[in-house]
């Protein structure tokens, strides 16, 4: 989800490793035995290590699962989101041919992660900012045929509710990517109501697209998981 200016891996293949019975012809006995007992470790630890899913479904479930509940990624460790990029790139083969021009695209969508967890609400999800304002929705809405709208609430040291919000225009840049120009943010907490700064901007890439979760990446490599919030009918 862009709601800033500021708003914008590998899949790792274990190699097949060989027998231990083929490779000590030519070494003496008591190297023999001392090869076999090492690769029998080796494969004890491969085995412990599972392996990604390589169903698009399958996929999805699993990087929904990962990144639920993670405050939109601020509670992941450097390690756990190495594992989200990892399963985000597979399920990148399976991206339909031209995300920017399907039908899937528009609807509401609740933003699950990103992998900068501060780029979407700007200074309202930096570590100060958490201090102060409790994130409670980050909802982007894409209305056909050209129309986002970010929303973002929250309470105020518990005490008062408030959200951001911002309408921008969608311009398709090609096949995979798209732009949003966003009019300047408007502010609500309590009775107040007013709007601040001026327009922005973001550049996102449509890296897999269906009826349940959307990935995206900005223009300076963060990744952002939505979700889909009503099923399509």
């Amino acid at each position: 989800m862009a709601t800033a200016a500021s708003a914008s891996t590998a899949l790792v293949r274990v190699p097949h490793l060989f027998s231990s019975t083929s490779t000590c012809r030519n070494f003496p006995l008591h190297r023999r035995c001392s090869i076999k007992t090492r690769v029998t470790g080796i494969y004890a630890s491969v085995s412990a290590e599972t392996p990604l899913p390589t169903r698009p479904d399958h996929l999805v479930a699993s990087i929904v699962s990962k990144v639920i509940q993670t405050d939109r990624g601020v509670l992941l460790t450097r390690d756990e989101h190495q594992k989200v990029a990892e399963v985000a790139t597979e399920l990148q083969r399976f991206c339909v041919d031209e995300p920017v021009k399907c039908p899937l695209i528009f609807g509401e969508w609740d933003v699950l992660y990103c992998s900068n967890p501060t780029s979407p609400g700007g200074g309202y999800r930096s570590s100060l900012g958490r201090l102060f304002f409790k994130t409670n929705e980050m909802i982007q809405v894409v209305e056909a045929p050209d129309t986002v709208r970010n929303r973002v609430s929250f309470s105020l040291l518990g005490l008062l509710e408030g959200e951001v919000s911002l309408k921008g225009k969608l311009m398709a840049l090609d096949e995979k990517w798209i732009q949003v120009v966003f009019e300047p943010p408007e502010l609500k907490v309590g009775g107040l109501e007013f709007t601040y700064g001026g327009e922005s901007e973001v550049k996102l890439e449509i890296t897999y697209i269906d009826e349940k979760i959307r990935l995206g990446k900005g223009s300076r490599g963060s990744l952002f998981v939505f979700q889909r919030r009503k099923p399509i009918s």
